[in-house]
């Protein structure tokens, strides 16, 4: 009779080692490179940054003569602004195995439940130091070309890797045996068609330009676009502005109580319909007719996936932002296993969702799990697609998961790789973090009026407590699916990574 344990070291010697390239050294690509040596890859992560943290690592620069960020790509891949603090708690924010606890009495750290950006990224610094990941990581390496080196079988193709170091200049080739797309979706500027922009003689630019207010100081700024990140710049901007206009498509739908009380409480914050048109002479017409003279224009409204590196002949293409063929947003089928993406999907729990995607990424790769046959991964994308557009999903929100179907977010950890969920009291924690939000932007972050099942939950993950019986562990799992289901408008106002 064989045991548990000769099974299991039979099987380690069955799995393949793959030399594997990762592209971005953010939360998803760290998340991707602990999980893939875990299961015995060799990983090299290329960075094209000074430091890991992507997003995260905050950089005073702007795009300069570019603030529209219309290059491709940006000059500057940061767009992190001097201000923000998470919107989502941090409880409900760390790796299954390294939590993102609170560090008391550390220079330099925020221990508050919702910090400020510095705080991710010195998390993410700790998650690499406990595992040793930054001898695998080339800082100041930009990725300039990732493409296959000849036709082959799935089971033989590599991929050559051109790079560049910033440094020096140097530029070297090397093939891998897979490459591991992570390099996030907050970095190319998403810009409106609005008319007039041509004609527009005054400052326009993207938010991804945005640092501090201090530029803007007694000026009149018009920020089109009207989420979350729009709501909280000008929140910023309100401080040293003469005026803040907010636009946007639908003014019913933004005048939510948080809206109403910016604007209550600030009598330089204003509401419009969209921009209509600009003219030459600073005047921005909104679609009722009013207008004003404006000093700036600042678009606040998102990004799109760009990967100008990414050299597949096609197979792989990004149209009205969707990425794709992508079976489960992660593996393109007709190259697959050996190109993959971590990071792509949209309002999903970072990095716990990351580290799902990883770690089976790194089970395929070793031949832990196995892939459906091409024709299935390409039915199950156009399935998948046909069900978005039957719902009235519009083309861009292909990759919304946790806004659209937050049940499969939560699911697809266990489906491909035996991953835990969050438990209970997080989600509840999200969830009453969200309705805060919408209550109050200003205050929500700061609030203590925890529930009783979230005070027991964070005792125990503060290590205060036992660890809940089986018994409760089991009961909560068993409300899981019915509450998630409760979830998904909720979900939808649920911006992260």
């Amino acid at each position: 009779m064989v045991s548990a344990g000769d099974a299991e070291q039979s099987l380690q010697l069955q799995l393949q080692s793959k030399n594997v390239c990762v592209v971005g050294a953010g939360m998803a690509g760290m998340a991707a490179a602990r999980e893939l040596r875990r299961e015995g890859h060799a990983v090299t992560v290329m960075e094209q940054s000074a430091d890991v943290g992507g997003q995260w690592l905050y950089d005073p620069r702007t795009d300069g003569d570019d603030p529209l960020g219309a290059a491709v790509p940006v000059r500057v891949p940061g767009s992190m602004y001097a201000c923000l603090r998470l919107i989502s708690p941090r409880e409900a924010m760390g790796f299954s195995d390294f939590q993102f606890l609170p560090r008391h009495g550390v220079a330099g750290r925020d221990p508050r439940r919702y910090p400020v950006h510095r705080e991710m990224y010195c998390y993410l610094r700790d998650f690499c130091d406990a595992f040793g990941l930054m001898d695998a990581v080339r800082l100041n390496t930009r990725v300039l070309r990732v493409a296959e080196t000849m036709p082959s079988s799935p089971s033989t193709r590599q991929w050559a890797v051109r790079s560049v170091h910033l440094g020096d200049g140097n530029e070297k080739e090397e093939v891998f045996d897979a490459v591991v797309v992570a390099t996030g979706h907050y970095s190319q500027p998403q810009l409106p068609r609005i008319k007039g922009m041509e004609e527009w003689l005054r400052r326009q630019m993207h938010s991804h330009s945005y640092r501090t207010p201090e530029p803007f100081r007694g000026e009149v700024v018009v920020m089109v676009g009207c989420g979350d990140s729009g709501k909280d710049i000008a929140l910023d901007l309100r401080r040293v502005a003469k005026e803040v206009h907010l636009t946007a498509k639908s003014t019913e739908e933004a005048m939510t109580p948080a809206m109403s009380k910016m604007l209550a409480n600030h009598a330089n914050l204003h509401l419009h319909p969209q921009v209509d048109q600009l003219h030459a002479d600073g005047r921005v017409v909104f679609a009722d007719g009013s207008s004003v003279v404006a000093d700036t224009v600042m678009y606040g409204t998102g990004y799109t996936y760009s990967f100008p590196f990414l050299d597949t002949g096609g197979a792989v293409t990004v149209d009205d932002n969707r990425v794709g063929p992508l079976f489960e947003h992660v593996f393109p089928p007709s190259l697959a296993p050996s190109l993959s993406f971590v990071g792509v999907p949209r309002k999903v729990l970072i990095p716990w969702f990351f580290e799902a995607q990883g770690k089976w990424i790194a089970q395929v790769l070793s031949g832990r799990w196995a892939l459906p046959p091409v024709e299935e991964m390409l039915q199950s994308v156009e399935e998948h697609y046909r069900a978005r557009e039957a719902a009235g999903v519009p083309k861009k929100y292909t990759h919304d998961i946790g806004g659209v179907e937050p049940l499969k977010m939560y699911e697809f950890g266990e489906k491909y790789c035996d991953f835990p969920r969050i438990e209970n009291w997080q989600r509840e924690l999200i969830l009453s973090g969200i309705a805060g939000m919408n209550e109050d932007m200003e205050s929500f972050r700061d609030r203590t009026d925890d529930s009783e099942n979230v005070r027991k939950g964070l005792q125990r993950w503060l290590g205060l407590a036992a660890p809940p019986q089986a018994q409760d562990d089991q009961t909560v799992a068993g409300k899981d699916t019915a509450a998630i289901e409760v979830d998904a408008q909720a979900m939808a106002k649920l911006l992260v990574n």
